[in-house]
C-alpha cells in the first residue's frame, strides 16, 4: 500500500467520522428541540394549556392564533409545518391526512375512553388522525340568570349576534343554520347534509332551504340589528365580558356554544343556559340532538417526544387537570364535571344522548369558506333591504360542493359519520 494511497484512506475515514459525528449531533439537537405546537387559543387560555403542558415535563413551543389556517398551511407549504397542531376542522385535517402529511395516532389514546361522534368509527386496525382534547357543546342558548325566556320563539331584538372573527367571520351564523337543520329534520338528514352524501343536492334541498329561509325571516324583522350583527364581533368588545353583558339594550338571549364561558369572564357565574330548540325561529320544544364541537389534536411529526405529549394530554389524567384548570370540557368519557349546576349541564349533554359534530366542521375547507361568505352574503343584504336571493345563494353553495366532491373522490382519511345516536 503506497504512502498516497494511505493517506487517502486516512482522510476518507476522518471524513467519515466527521460526518457521522454531525449527524449524530444534529439528531441529538433534533431530540432536543421544544415539540411546536400551533393551536387557536391565545391570551388567558394559552396560558392556562402552557400550565397543564410544563405539568409534563416536555419541552415545547405553543404558538396560539385566531388565524391558524392561514398559519398553518403557510408553514406546511414551507416544510416547517408544527409538531402537533390542535384544531376544529376535520375536514382540514382529512385534507393533510390524504396528503399522507399526518401521522397515526393508533394506541396513543384509550379508544374507549371517546365514544362517537368523537372517534371515528371503523376496524381497531385503520389508523386514527386525530383526538379530541377539548370538547363544547352547541344547541344551547345562554341568558341571564333569573331571566330564563319562555320556550317559545324569540323575536330579533331579543338576540345578542356578533358574526366577527380574527380568523373567518360569519361562522356564528352557520351554527344557527346548523341547529335549524338538525332541530327541524333531525340527525339523519343532517348528517347527509354535512357530509354531502348521495346524489341528493342537499344545499339546494327542502330541509337546508327551509332552515335558511326561516333565519333570513328572522333577520328580516330589525334590519338595523342585521346590520350590526354584520359588523360585532362575536365575542363582545376588547376587555368587556360579552355580548350577552354589554348593556345592549334588548340584548337578553344568545345562540352560542359552551365557550362563550369565557367570553363572559367575570360574569360567568351569572349566566345560565336553555336548549334551543324551542327559542329558535319556528318553535317546537323537543330537542331532536345536540351539536358539538370539538379541538381536535393531529401529528405532523413522529418524534417521540411529541407523539408522547399527544398521549398525555389525551390521557383521563391529562383531561382532568385540562378540564380542572381552565374550566374547559372534555370528551373523555372518564373525566368527572366540576360541581357546579352550569357546568354539569353541559358536561351532561356532551356524554348523552344523540349528538352531531359542527357540520362545517366536517365539510373540506373550500365547502365550508363558501358557507361562512353564503351566511355573512345573506346578512349584508337583508341589512341593505335587498332580497337575499337564498335559491342563487344556496346554487352557488352546492356549485363548490359538486366541484369539490369530483375533486376528492374518495378521500379515505375523511370522517364517515357525523352524528352519534347514543
Amino acid at each position: 500500500m503506497t504512502r498516497r494511497f494511505k493517506m487517502l484512506v486516512f482522510a476518507m475515514v476522518i471524513l467519515l467520522l466527521t460526518a457521522f459525528g454531525m449527524v449524530a449531533v444534529w439528531a441529538q439537537h433534533n431530540d432536543e428541540e421544544p415539540v411546536t405546537i400551533l393551536g387557536t387559543w391565545t391570551a388567558k387560555q394559552a396560558e392556562q394549556f402552557e400550565t397543564l403542558l410544563h405539568g409534563f415535563g416536555i419541552p415545547f413551543r405553543y404558538q396560539g392564533t385566531a388565524a391558524q389556517r392561514d398559519v398553518l398551511l403557510s408553514k406546511v407549504q414551507s416544510g416547517e409545518p408544527p409538531d402537533i397542531v390542535i384544531m376544529p376542522g376535520l375536514g382540514e385535517l382529512a385534507e393533510y391526512a390524504e396528503q399522507d402529511l399526518l401521522k397515526p395516532l393508533n394506541r396513543l389514546y384509550e379508544p374507549q375512553e371517546y365514544g362517537a361522534p368523537w372517534k371515528p368509527t371503523g376496524s381497531p386496525t385503520e389508523p386514527v388522525y386525530w383526538v379530541p382534547v377539548k370538547a363544547d357543546l352547541k344547541s344551547i342558548v345562554w341568558y341571564r340568570q333569573g331571566h330564563q325566556p319562555a320556550p317559545k320563539p324569540a323575536p330579533l331584538k331579543s338576540w345578542c349576534i356578533g358574526m366577527g372573527d380574527d380568523g373567518a367571520s360569519g361562522w356564528p351564523g352557520t351554527d344557527w343554520i346548523e341547529d335549524l337543520v338538525l332541530q327541524r329534520s333531525g340527525p339523519d338528514v343532517y348528517e347527509k347534509w354535512a357530509l354531502g352524501t348521495g346524489e341528493v343536492k342537499w344545499w339546494r334541498s327542502d330541509p337546508v332551504h327551509t332552515a335558511w329561509e326561516a333565519w333570513a325571516d328572522l333577520l328580516r324583522q330589525d334590519k338595523e340589528a342585521a346590520e350590526d350583527a354584520l359588523l360585532t364581533d362575536h365575542r363582545g368588545a376588547p376587555d368587556d365580558n360579552g355580548l350577552l353583558f354589554d348593556g345592549r339594550d334588548g340584548c337578553t338571549l344568545e345562540h352560542q356554544g359552551s365557550f362563550a364561558l369565557s367570553f363572559y369572564r367575570n360574569n360567568a357565574k351569572h349566566a345560565d343556559l336553555m336548549d334551543s330548540a324551542p327559542l329558535l325561529p319556528g318553535g317546537g320544544s323537543r330537542v331532536r340532538a345536540y351539536e358539538v364541537t370539538g379541538d381536535f389534536a393531529a401529528l405532523f411529526s413522529d418524534r417521540p417526544q411529541a407523539r408522547e405529549l399527544i398521549r398525555r394530554l389525551a390521557s383521563k389524567e391529562g383531561q382532568q387537570r385540562w378540564a380542572e384548570r381552565a374550566d374547559v370540557f372534555s370528551a373523555n368519557r372518564q373525566v368527572k364535571p366540576e360541581d357546579d349546576a352550569v357546568k354539569h349541564k353541559i358536561a351532561q349533554r356532551l356524554g348523552e344522548g344523540p349528538r352531531c359534530l359542527d357540520a362545517s366542521d366536517v365539510m373540506a375547507p373550500a365547502v365550508r369558506d363558501a358557507f361562512y361568505e353564503a351566511v355573512l352574503l345573506t346578512i349584508a343584504r337583508v341589512a341593505s333591504n335587498q332580497d337575499p336571493d337564498l335559491d342563487g345563494v344556496l346554487h352557488d353553495v352546492q356549485r363548490m360542493q359538486d366541484a369539490q366532491s369530483a375533486q376528492d373522490g374518495d378521500n379515505r382519511a375523511a370522517p364517515k359519520t357525523v352524528c352519534s345516536t347514543r
